[in-house]
């Protein structure tokens, strides 16, 4: 999917240019506020890098299919779970650009996970492909998929966090 977008997408004709630096700081810091946001709790910082409707793709590590619906209920989703655990530290870096226009951007970058509940961890380590809209003001995320290609400790802390986070509220 990423490819075919960012081979409609052309040429990266900014680069090398103060634009382009501008465009790349912009893109960065919108990926960054999704990991920091939520390892933090600051859901509305979560929410704003994320565009109405959002497809995301975790399927390398849940299976299934890849989820079209609003930022708004993603963000519920992860808010109804993350605080659930002791810890979360979201580590994504290595930020990309693969393809970029006036409006629409392809972006990659690395991360590693770290889950903890009391002395357990869950620790996950991959690759996100991201598909971002610019709109009035910002870079908005309306795709991302999370490849996941490490992984160690106890997958089964999601499910324990989830069920921690709905007893406390």
């Amino acid at each position: 999917m990423y490819r075919k977008f960012a081979s409609s997408l052309g040429s990266l004709a900014l680069v090398g240019t103060a634009a382009f630096s501008e465009e790349q700081t912009s893109i960065s810091r919108t990926l960054t506020d999704i990991a920091a946001g939520a390892d933090r709790y600051d859901w509305p910082r979560v929410r704003d890098a994320f565009a109405e409707t959002v497809t995301v793709d975790y399927t390398s590590l849940w299976g299934g299919e890849p989820a079209t619906q609003s930022g708004d209920e993603l963000v519920t989703a992860w808010s109804g779970f993350l605080p659930g655990f002791d810890i979360t530290h979201h580590m994504v870096t290595n930020h990309t650009i693969q393809a970029l226009t006036d409006t629409a951007a392809v972006a990659q970058a690395d991360f590693t996970a770290t889950h903890r509940i009391d002395d357990e961890l869950w620790v996950l380590g991959g690759r996100y492909d991201y598909m971002l809209e610019k709109t009035a003001n910002r870079w908005v995320v309306t795709a991302m998929t999370m490849t996941a290609l490490w992984e160690t400790g106890d997958r089964g802390l999601v499910a324990k966090a989830g069920a921690r986070a709905a007893a406390a509220n």
